[in-house]
């Protein structure tokens, strides 16, 4: 429609009743902005988004209109909108700080962690910057693997705001992935004197103090951190850490329920799928969630049953939101499966909703309370049956996860009061692995280097799982075997340092106390045979270490407790058939290493056992696995098309 205004009024008019009806307009934009203010802070998040989309379409020049638009789209679960609204604003003004740490932190739930940098980086050099954006911008950096820049923005945040608790944790994570556990320690313990029975943090001092292996305050520490979860109702906690040291069942599911609350008791499950179940006889479709799809721990176990699925009955899907190492591994279990998806840049609801699109059956979440989990995708609730399997020893806590894969050693049914999930037991053993593992030429003692003659103890588990009252063993193992040697993995400079200070003030050489470095696993394998005997961890077990000894051939000595993660290597033991290195004390434990450690002929024995035994043993028969694993998923579906709620499986 034309409309030919000069030709009524003269061009001055014009002009005024153009400013009056813009007035107008602007006016009731802003009305519209503070109806939309109101609704948010009465958490009425679609009333206020139509408000401020009003008020955007009123007055599409006013920045902050956009900004709250988006904050809207945020909390409504459009990520995609939320953006588009934040990155309107922040183009609006380029100096507007609020608009700048919307977008980024947008982008950051979006894992597009490279743009939100983009988005920190672009703040008008003249505008203001405050705690926030130091912070967001340095998680962003963090998340990118850009570690040094990262810390600079975080001591910047805490300039601004010494008492701003997440610049403090954000610089012990990433002076962590650095390597500098006991600067990531001090961290944490500046967040103990401004909150002190913050839960949270006081697991994490516990963690880098087992990571660097500096025991001198652990025992403290791990007394506060009891206190706090159990006396001092914690909004917080650090499952992993407290699953790995010393704690009791019931502890670890009180700490897994507080987290689950933190993380997860805002989300907005999604609309119950009101497609029928599918009939017997039709594939299931099985959807695989993890970020570890790559040349990582869980590839490497799982790779071979992803492959051995029953076509004809499953139908596989791999979401896969871990980086591309460009690895062997990760080209084998990507060709593993008929669908995958890379989700590492869509958040958690996108995720649940290709999920949900998918028309997936039995979701199985890989990682749990574990580095870089994405179990929100869990929380939208996509799939009628979710599952919690292998990534993290112990339970999640959480309401959204129906079933938890074990087997009767890890599990039994006395564990049922342990799991906020039912317990589903596969027959033999939890943990999958890969024939296909090449085991190569062994590497020589020489090129270990390794004594010749010397009797070799070992263990390759990660440092934080080396408690002191089990060096202590370790210490009175190597005085009473004089030949000896104890061979370690090097899992970062400090823990080598301060394992070296402790074997000498327990009255052994430093010099008998050998590191190992980080190899590829075919190169791992092939040095395992140059040891004599691996002696595990506890109360947290070897696990793929420990299925890497035994196809190796390498025997191993266990203590088993009475939690999951301390029952691990008793649960591969049992399926190789070797329950005699079994312990269940640390007096029988070290008793069993000092008898095997005098007695070659036995070890011998053992190893050669282990060796012929390799191709038959059950823990390695991974068509068996797959088998019983699809027989679990099957049984969990016919509950489900049953109209069954579920409920423990036993085998």
């Amino acid at each position: 429609m034309n409309i030919h205004l000069s030709s009524h009024r003269s061009p001055g008019a014009v002009r005024a009743a153009a400013a009056a009806s813009a007035g107008g307009r602007r006016g009731e934009a802003e009305a519209q902005w503070r109806k939309g203010v109101k609704a948010s802070e009465a958490g009425q998040w679609n009333e206020a988004r139509r408000h401020f989309a009003r008020a955007t379409q009123l007055a599409p020049d006013q920045g902050i209109f956009w900004t709250n638009l988006g904050q809207a789209h945020r909390k409504l679960g459009d990520m995609a909108a939320a953006e588009a609204a934040v990155r309107h604003a922040v183009v609006l003004d380029p100096a507007d700080l609020l608009a700048c740490k919307l977008c980024g932190n947008t982008l950051i739930e979006r894992h597009r962690y490279a743009e939100a940098i983009q988005v920190f980086e672009g703040l008008a050099a003249g505008a203001p910057r405050d705690h926030d954006y130091h912070c967001e911008y340095g998680q962003a950096l963090y998340m990118s693997g850009r570690y040094l820049e990262a810390t600079e923005q975080f001591i910047l945040s805490f300039t601004c705001k010494p008492d701003f608790v997440p610049a403090h944790a954000r610089l012990s994570n990433t002076f962590a992935r650095l390597g500098l556990h006991s600067e990531a320690a001090e961290c944490l313990r500046t967040i103990e004197m401004l909150q002190p029975w913050d839960a949270q943090a006081l697991g994490n001092l516990v963690h880098q103090s087992q990571n660097a292996c500096a025991w001198d305050r652990l025992d403290a520490d791990m007394a506060r951190l009891h206190e706090s979860i159990e006396h001092h109702a914690p909004p917080q906690t650090t499952p992993f850490t407290y699953v790995v040291m010393d704690s009791t069942p019931r502890q670890q599911r009180l700490a897994a329920e507080i987290s689950a609350r933190f993380e997860f008791g805002d989300v907005v499950p999604m609309a119950p799928d009101t497609r029928p179940p599918r009939c017997v006889g039709e594939r299931l479709r099985i959807g695989y969630v993890s970020g570890d799809f790559q040349h990582h721990a869980t590839a490497m176990l799982m790779t071979e049953v992803l492959e051995r699925h029953d076509r004809s009955r499953y139908e596989i899907f791999l979401y896969s939101y871990g980086r591309d190492d460009g690895s062997a591994w990760r080209a084998r279990v990507q060709a593993s499966s008929e669908h995958w998806f890379d989700a590492g840049e869509i958040s958690d609801h996108d995720l649940a909703q290709r999920i949900r699109a998918d028309g997936i059956d039995i979701a199985v979440d890989l990682k749990g309370f574990t580095r870089d989990t994405r179990m929100k995708v869990f929380a939208h609730r996509p799939a009628p049956i979710q599952v919690a399997w292998l990534g993290f020893p112990g339970t999640c806590g959480a309401s959204f996860i129906d079933y938890v894969i074990g087997d009767p050693v890890v599990t039994p049914a006395s564990a049922q009061p342990d799991f906020s999930e039912h317990i589903a037991q596969m027959p033999v053993c939890y943990q999958p692995n890969d024939r296909q593992r090449p085991l190569g030429t062994p590497t020589t003692r020489q090129q270990c280097g390794l004594p010749e003659k010397a009797f070799v103890f070992c263990c390759f588990n990660n440092s934080y799982k080396i408690m002191p009252v089990v060096f202590d063993s370790w210490c009175r193992l190597l005085q009473a075997v004089p030949d000896s040697v104890l061979w370690l993995f090097e899992a970062n400079p400090q823990a080598t340092e301060n394992l070296r200070s402790h074997a000498r003030a327990r009255g052994v050489d430093p010099d008998r106390i050998l590191f190992a470095p980080f190899l590829s696993q075919e190169r791992h394998l092939a040095r395992l045979p140059a040891a004599d005997l691996f002696l595990d961890t506890f109360p947290c077990n070897a696990h793929t270490t420990a299925s890497d000894a035994l196809w190796a051939g390498l025997p191993l000595v266990t203590c088993a407790g009475d939690t999951f993660v301390s029952r691990v290597a008793a649960s591969l033991l049992h399926a190789t058939g070797c329950d005699e290195l079994i312990t269940h004390s640390l007096p029988e434990y070290e008793a069993l290493a000092l008898a095997l450690a005098n007695d070659r002929p036995r070890l011998r024995a053992l190893r050669e056992r282990l060796v012929a035994g390799r191709q038959e043993a059950p823990l390695f028969d991974s068509a068996r696995f797959a088998t019983d694993l699809e027989h679990l998923f099957d049984r969990m579906a016919q509950r489900h098309r049953d109209g069954l709620a579920p409920d423990s499986l036993w085998c």
